[in-house]
C-alpha cells in the first residue's frame, strides 16, 4: 500500500516538476504524443475489435467510465486518481500494464500522467461525458400508442392480439367453457377453487347471460378478502419475503408478519400504487411503518453472527444493503442493480456510481423491531406528540447551548458532577467495598493501579469514586489518595508516550469522600488508564490507597471501563470485599441514599438553577420554563397511550442491542467501494438514482441537512414519477405473469439486455400508460385482463395454429398452467372441509403447529 502512494505521489511529481520548472514544456498535443502510444502498446487489447476486462482507449467517453473495475480509467486534471497512471507504473503487478516486463518508457509514462494533468485533451472527442448509453428499449420513455383497428375487439388487449395473429394469418381460439372459466378465474384470482355450490350457481346463471354472469364473478371474486391474500403472495415472492432471516442460522423474525398483513390490506382496499410503493420506501415518514418491512423482506446475516472484526462488520453491512438495492431494483424497476456493486454493470445503463448513489438512500437503515400502534388514531396521536416534542427538544438544545455559552466551563463541571452522583445512587449496597493496594509504613510510597480497556478509546472524562468502608463503622473517605496523577496511554508499561489527565501530586488534596471525581480527557485516546498515587491515606498506624470504582466514558458517553481487566502494583485480594475486579464492576456506594448525599445534590441542583437563571434574560427564562412545562405534559401523555406492538421493519430508531446501536436517522457516509472490497473505499457519494434515463434525472434535489427520511421520500417520488419508464412497464408485467404463466416480457426482473425483448410491445405500453394515468388501480387492471377476449379463450391445442407458434408466444389460445403448491394445499383443506379461512396474524413455526389448518399464507 505504501509502495503504490509513493509510486502516484512520484508521478504527479513528475507532472509538477516539469510544469514549475521548465515554463517552455509545451502542452502535451493528443495526436502527437499520446495516440502512438496507445497504437503501438494498449489498442491490440482495448481498442474497437477487442476490450479485455471492458476496457477501450480509443474513446474519451469509455475511459472517463473505466471497465469492470468500475474505477474511471482517466480523471481529467487528476493523475493520482486516474488507474492509468496506476496501472502504467506497475504499481500492483496484477494490474500492470503492459504486461510482464514490456513497461513503457519513462518518458512516455510522464508523457501520459501529464496529459492527463492537463485535462486529457482529445480534439474531437472533449464533448463526451462520462455517461452510460441508454437506447435500450426499457429505459426510454412510455408513450401510449394508437389501438390497432380489428373487427369485434372491444377490449384494446384484445385488439393489440388479434392484430398480431392477424399479421400471421392466425386467430383467437373458441371461448372455454363455463365450468373451466370459473376455476381459471377463482384460482388466479383468489388461490382457491370454487365450491360445488359456487360452480353450480354460475353455471346456471351463465346459461342465462354468459357476459354478465362472467362479469359479475370478476367483481365478486375482486371483492374477496382472498383476494388480497393470493396477489400479496406473489408480491411477497418477488421481494423473497419471509419469516426468517435466512442464514444457517435461519432466527424467526417474529414481528415480520405486520408487513404481510399489510400487503394483503393494501391489495385488497385497491391502494393506488405510487402510493403503495411510497410507502415501503418512506412509509415511516407518511404513517404507515409497517409498511418498511418491504426493504427488509430479503434474507440477511444477522448482527450477532458476524463477530467483532471491523472488515467483517462492514462486509456484513454491506452484505445488507445489498439485499435493499436488489429489492428495490428488481421488484420495482425489473433491473439487476446489484451486478454493479463490484463495477459498472456489463449489460446495462447502470454504473457502480449508481449503485452507491443508491446504497446512499438508505444510509441510516437498519433492520430491527420498532414500535408500531396497529391503531390508526393511537399512531396519529403519537406522531403529533412526538413531533411536537422534538420541536420542543430542539428549542430546549439552543437554550442549552446558549446557556453553555454564557455560562461556560462552569456550568460543564457542574452537570458533570450531578450526573456523576445521580448514577452513583442507582445501586444497591453491596457487600463489595471496591479495590484495596498493599498496607505500607510510610505514606511516601507509591502505588498505582490502571484498567485496560481492551482497545484505543477516545475518551469524554474519567471518574474515580472512593471507597465506603462498613467495616468496623469506618465509613466513607477511606482509602482515597492525598496525592495522585491520572494518566492513559496506549503502552501497558506506561514507559513511552502518555497523556497526562490529572496531576494532583504537588499538594495535598482533601478527601471527597464517596462523591465522583470527575476529570476531562477531551478526546484523548488510549487503551490503558492508570491512577497512580504518590501520598498514601493515613490509617492509625499505617498507610494505603483504595478506591470503589473507575469509570471511563467515551464520546457516546458510554463506560467503556465496565468490568473491563484491572492490574495494579500489588493489592489485597479478600473477596468480596477487596478484589481487583471490584474496581470496574459497575458498583460503588450508593451514598444518594444518605441524608449527605441528599443535601449535596440538592446543593449542586440549586447551584445548577442560579447559574442558568443569571445566564438568560427574563424573557428568555419565561419561554424556557414554558417548554420544559409543555415537555413534561407531553411525555405524561404518551404515556397515557397504549404500550406499541413491535413490527420488524426498516428502523432508524430502536432498542441497543450490544454493539448494535441505531442511526437515530443520522445517514451514514456511503462511498463508493473499489471491487465492491469494504478495505477499498474510494470517494463518497450522494443519495440518487440510476443516470440512465433520458427523461429523469439522476439527482436529487434535499434539502440541506439531507436527512434520511428526505432521501428515502424523494427516491419514492422518483420511481413513481409519471416520467419513470421502468416502474410501470415492470408492473402491468407481473400482472399479466401471473394471469398467463408468462409476461409479455419473459423475463419480468430482468428488463434489461440480457432479458428477453417484449413480445407485444406496444400493448405492454398501452398498459403501461393506461395504468399510470387512471387511478393506477390493480383491480381494475385485474378487470381489464379477465374480461378480454383473450383471457378467455380455451387452452385447447390447434394444430394449424401450434405450427407457426409452437410456443403460443402470440397467445392464439390460453396457456395451460399447473397448480402452485399454496393452491394444492389449500384445495385439499378445501374439499376435506378442514380450511381455516382466518385472515392475518403470526404464522407458525415449523414443528410447533398447534392448529395446521390455520397457517396464514
Amino acid at each position: 500500500m505504501h509502495f503504490k502512494l509513493f509510486n502516484r505521489s512520484l508521478a504527479a511529481l513528475s507532472v509538477c516538476l516539469c510544469v514549475s520548472t521548465t515554463s517552455w514544456c509545451e502542452a502535451v498535443d493528443f495526436e502527437r504524443d499520446i495516440q502512438p502510444v496507445f497504437a503501438e502498446h494498449c489498442l491490440h487489447c482495448h481498442g474497437e475489435d477487442e476490450q479485455e476486462s471492458s476496457l477501450r482507449l480509443d474513446r474519451r467517453a469509455n475511459m472517463l467510465t473505466g471497465g469492470d473495475s468500475g474505477i474511471a480509467t482517466i480523471v481529467p486534471g487528476k493523475p493520482e486518481k486516474s488507474l492509468l497512471v496506476d496501472v502504467i507504473n506497475h504499481v500492483n503487478e496484477d494490474m500492470a500494464m503492459p504486461p510482464d516486463a514490456n513497461k513503457l518508457p519513462e518518458q512516455d509514462i510522464a508523457t501520459l500522467t501529464r496529459w492527463i494533468d492537463e485535462g486529457a485533451i482529445w480534439p474531437g472527442q472533449m464533448e463526451d461525458v462520462a455517461k452510460v448509453e441508454s437506447d435500450h428499449w426499457a429505459f426510454q420513455k412510455v408513450t401510449r400508442p394508437p389501438v390497432p383497428k380489428v373487427d369485434d375487439s372491444k377490449n384494446p388487449i384484445d385488439a393489440f392480439l388479434r392484430y398480431k395473429l392477424h399479421q400471421n394469418g392466425l386467430d383467437f381460439s373458441r371461448r372455454a367453457d363455463a365450468r373451466s372459466l370459473i376455476r381459471r378465474a377463482s384460482i388466479v384470482l383468489t388461490g382457491l377453487a370454487p365450491t360445488p355450490e359456487e360452480t353450480s350457481q354460475f353455471l346456471s346463471d351463465y346459461d342465462a347471460d354468459s357476459n354478465a354472469a362472467y362479469a359479475d364473478l370478476v367483481e365478486r371474486l375482486l371483492a374477496s378478502p382472498h383476494f388480497g391474500e393470493r396477489w400479496a403472495q406473489h408480491w411477497l415472492d418477488v421481494i423473497r419475503w419471509a419469516e426468517t432471516n435466512g442464514s444457517e442460522a435461519n432466527l424467526y423474525r417474529k414481528n415480520a408478519w405486520f408487513y404481510r398483513d399489510y400487503v394483503v390490506r393494501s391489495f385488497n382496499d385497491d391502494v393506488p400504487y405510487d402510493q403503495f410503493l411510497r410507502e415501503q420506501i418512506a412509509g415511516d415518514t407518511l404513517g404507515v411503518g409497517e409498511a418498511t418491512g418491504f426493504l427488509v423482506a430479503g434474507p440477511h446475516v444477522p448482527a450477532a453472527t458476524v463477530g467483532r472484526e471491523p472488515a467483517a462488520i462492514r462486509q456484513a453491512r454491506a452484505d445488507r444493503m445489498d439485499e435493499i438495492m436488489q429489492t428495490v431494483g428488481v421488484s420495482i424497476m425489473g433491473v439487476t442493480i446489484g451486478c454493479a456493486r463490484c463495477h459498472n454493470h456489463k449489460f446495462d445503463p447502470v454504473t457502480q456510481h449508481d449503485y452507491y448513489a443508491l446504497q446512499a438512500v438508505f444510509a441510516a437503515v437498519d433492520r430491527a423491531d420498532q414500535a408500531y400502534d396497529p391503531d390508526p388514531q393511537v399512531h396519529q396521536q403519537r406522531r403529533e406528540l412526538l413531533r411536537r416534542q422534538f420541536e420542543l427538544e430542539n428549542e430546549r438544545r439552543a437554550f442549552d447551548a446558549e446557556i453553555q455559552r454564557l455560562a461556560g466551563d462552569e456550568l460543564k463541571s457542574l452537570d458533570q458532577k450531578i450526573s456523576q452522583l445521580e448514577s452513583s445512587t442507582q445501586g444497591n449496597e453491596r457487600p463489595e467495598f471496591g479495590w484495596h493496594s498493599g498496607i505500607e509504613p510510610r505514606d511516601s510510597a507509591v502505588k498505582w493501579v490502571q484498567v485496560d480497556l481492551g482497545r484505543t478509546v477516545k475518551l469524554d472524562r474519567v471518574a474515580i469514586v472512593g471507597c465506603h468502608d462498613t467495616f468496623n463503622n469506618i465509613g466513607a473517605r477511606f482509602g482515597f489518595p492525598v496525592r495522585f496523577r491520572v494518566e492513559l496511554s496506549d503502552d501497558a508499561t506506561f514507559g513511552g508516550e502518555s497523556r497526562v489527565l490529572l496531576d494532583r501530586t504537588n499538594a495535598d488534596v482533601p478527601n471527597p469522600g464517596v462523591e465522583p471525581q470527575v476529570i476531562s480527557a477531551d478526546g484523548a485516546a488510549g487503551r490503558y488508564v492508570r491512577v497512580t498515587a504518590t501520598r498514601l491515606s493515613p490509617r492509625q498506624n499505617d498507610f494505603i490507597f483504595a478506591l470503589g470504582e473507575l469509570q471511563a466514558f467515551d464520546e457516546q458517553g458510554s463506560n467503556v471501563a465496565l468490568n473491563a481487566a484491572v492490574t495494579s502494583l500489588d493489592s489485597i485480594e479478600a473477596p468480596v470485599r477487596w478484589a481487583r475486579k471490584n474496581l470496574t464492576d459497575g458498583y460503588h456506594y450508593g451514598m444518594g441514599r444518605s441524608d449527605e448525599a441528599k443535601q449535596q445534590l440538592a446543593t449542586m441542583r440549586r447551584e445548577r438553577e442560579s447559574l442558568v437563571a443569571n445566564a438568560l434574560v427574563p424573557e428568555r427564562r419565561a419561554r424556557r420554563a414554558k417548554v420544559e412545562a409543555e415537555l413534561t405534559d407531553i411525555d405524561a401523555r404518551l404515556k397515557q397511550l397504549p404500550a406499541p406492538s413491535l413490527v420488524y421493519s426498516a428502523a432508524t430508531q430502536f432498542k441497543p442491542q450490544g454493539n448494535f446501536k441505531p442511526t437515530g436517522g443520522e445517514p451514514r457516509e456511503i462511498r463508493l467501494l473499489r471491487r465492491g472490497n469494504v478495505v477499498m473505499p474510494d470517494e463518497v457519494v450522494e443519495p440518487g438514482s440510476l443516470a440512465a434515463m433520458p427523461t429523469l434525472a439522476d439527482h436529487f434535489e434535499l434539502s440541506g441537512d439531507g436527512n434520511e427520511g428526505e432521501r428515502r421520500a424523494a427516491l419514492a417520488n422518483w420511481l413513481t414519477d409519471v416520467r419513470n419508464p421502468l416502474t410501470w412497464r415492470t408492473i402491468v408485467n407481473r400482472v399479466w405473469l401471473y394471469h398467463f404463466g408468462r409476461g409479455l416480457v419473459d423475463t419480468p426482473n430482468d428488463f434489461g439486455r440480457m432479458g428477453q425483448m417484449p413480445t407485444h410491445p406496444e400493448l405492454l405500453d398501452w398498459m403501461a400508460v393506461e395504468f399510470r394515468d387512471g387511478e393506477q388501480s390493480l383491480k381494475q387492471l385485474h378487470r381489464l385482463i379477465c374480461n378480454s377476449a383473450t383471457y378467455r379463450q380455451s387452452s385447447a391445442d390447434r394444430d394449424e395454429c401450434s405450427s407457426v407458434d409452437a410456443d403460443n408466444r402470440w397467445l392464439w389460445r390460453m396457456n395451460r398452467r399447473r397448480l402452485d403448491a399454496e393452491s394444492i394445499r389449500d384445495a385439499v383443506l378445501l374439499v376435506s372441509g378442514s380450511l381455516d379461512t382466518k385472515m392475518y396474524g403470526p404464522g407458525f413455526q415449523d414443528f410447533v403447529i398447534e392448529k395446521p389448518e390455520h397457517s396464514p399464507h
